[in-house]
């Protein structure tokens, strides 16, 4: 991909996904998000595409060399494990971002039904 601001390159991946429904594109924090059902899997900082991980799919990023989103905090850099680099390769090839993008989703609702039940 080219180097395309947050949102551009947002966008262009939620053309990609069309045929899961309509992906929202929304602000987030410094990039820009992806949600579909009001659920966020993704999002894009920096140039990168992270997707949502879970137990069952990190290994199989950790397996491409891909890295966690981290950020620089107060005094250490913080590593967000929930989210994982998508490496470009597969961004260009549409039937693998599909494939990768309904893991990331199923992880982010997998996520969000667990963190409803805690509430409880």
């Amino acid at each position: 991909m080219s180097l395309l601001s947050a949102r551009e390159k947002a966008l262009e991946v939620a053309q990609r996904l069309v045929v899961m429904g309509p992906v929202e594109v929304k602000r987030f924090f410094g990039g820009a998000g992806l949600a579909l059902d009001d659920i966020q899997f993704a999002f894009v900082m920096k140039g990168a595409l992270y997707l949502r991980v879970d137990d069952q799919t990190r290994p199989k990023f950790e397996a491409m060399d891909a890295l966690p989103f981290t950020y620089a905090g107060q005094s250490q850099t913080v590593r967000v494990a929930s989210y994982y680099t998508l490496p470009d390769k597969i961004i260009d090839e549409p039937d693998e971002l599909l494939n990768w993008v309904k893991a990331a989703y199923r992880a982010a609702v997998n996520a969000k039904r667990a963190t409803r039940r805690r509430s409880k």
